[in-house]
């Protein structure tokens, strides 16, 4: 059984948002009250609180005044002291890119910071906008009580995450059905250095009873995530004997040129695109937790600079591969943003995980 290097490992064990529809003035400060709370419960600083407060005013503000259906995602990141902001809209778009990133630029009605300064507070930030509507992403990340001394050491920070790229990203939105507050999907992934194991579990139905089977395909998969695939699943099927079952899928990728090993059982989709080629992953039919065949661990050549994109049923699988085209090499989270505008089934939990390789 590989083991991971815990000097250069990272295990991420998926974050939900909260979605606030950003349809009136008043859901400006809801979103920024839960964005508090959250910062809050991580204990961070007043310094870091108040960068976090910024951003979610000025995004969210700009939704109202300028967005259709526009939508702000909120969610804490524990493990690396993070608060994640996603902006989704319907339109009509940003005409002038460079006058809306301009420090400074309003068109009133907001603290008039402006993009530019959201980029600024942000130690992450990337957007895409076209017509069809405008996707964003901000993070927030706690810093040392040294570095808080306002703007410039916003762009410190800004300039050493440029410097230094991870070599692995993974970005990833995980909803719940409306109305409920447990997930029932679930995922969790494993960076090593260049290696990278991903599982992404969809519990059947909705609802806390969902929640449990998913979670509990997750713990099996965390206690060894660069181990023989098909061994997880035959273990992650014993664990949820008497649970309602889940569909599972996991990926171990360990190298740029390396295959992409998978085990796949039920209807969570796995796909590796890039700007030439799509592949689907394959997968068993069952159910972990109530019927399953022997499973089976397959691999697959992943084309150049490909992405590996892996969602449960709560989003249509007959998306295009062109639609995430101009997001490639971007962050990854943009791509599930685009996902989830475009094809996202509001009547069943919604997750998409993407990962993303660097050099």
């Amino acid at each position: 059984m590989e083991v991971m290097d815990p000097a250069r490992a990272e295990v991420l064990h998926g974050w939900t948002h909260t979605v606030f529809p950003i349809d009136d003035a008043s859901r400006v400060g809801e979103a920024r009250r839960f964005a508090a709370h959250e910062s809050a419960r991580l204990g961070w600083n007043a310094t870091d609180a108040g960068r976090l407060s910024l951003v979610v005013t000025e995004l969210a503000t700009n939704l109202h005044r300028h967005a259709r259906g526009g939508r702000l995602l909120v969610a804490a990141i524990p493990a690396r002291h993070a608060v994640e902001v996603i902006v989704i809209d319907n339109g009509p778009g940003i005409a002038d890119l460079r006058m809306v990133m301009r420090d400074g630029y309003s068109t009133g009605g907001s603290p008039g910071t402006g993009l530019g300064a959201v980029r600024r507070l942000s130690d992450e930030f990337d957007f895409h906008s076209t017509p069809e509507g405008t996707v964003c992403v901000a993070r927030v990340v706690e810093r040392p009580l040294e570095e808080e001394d306002g703007y410039a050491s916003a762009e410190a920070s800004l300039q050493r995450g440029d410097a230094v790229r991870p070599r692995v990203r993974v970005g990833a939105i995980r909803l719940p059905l409306r109305g409920e507050t447990a997930c029932g999907d679930a995922w969790a992934a494993a960076i090593d250095g260049e290696r990278v194991a991903l599982c992404v579990a969809d519990g059947l139905g909705h609802g806390p009873e969902a929640a449990r089977s998913s979670e509990a395909a997750l713990e099996v998969f965390a206690q060894a995530p660069f181990s023989d695939l098909g061994g997880m699943a035959e273990r992650a099927h014993r664990a949820l004997l008497g649970l309602r079952g889940a569909a599972v899928c996991a990926l171990r990728w360990d190298g740029p040129a390396a295959p992409v090993q998978s085990t796949s059982i039920g209807n969570v989709a796995a796909r590796l695109v890039s700007g030439v080629a799509d592949r689907s992953v394959p997968a068993q039919h069952g159910t972990v937790g109530l019927q399953i065949r022997k499973p089976q661990e397959t691999s697959l050549q992943p084309p150049d600079h490909a992405l590996a994109v892996v969602h449960t049923d709560g989003i249509e699988g007959r998306w295009h591969a062109r639609s995430i085209h101009a997001l490639l090499g971007r962050d990854p989270t943009l791509v599930a943003a685009v996902l989830l505008r475009d094809h996202h089934r509001v009547r069943d939990d919604a997750t998409i995980v993407v990962v993303q390789r660097n050099g």
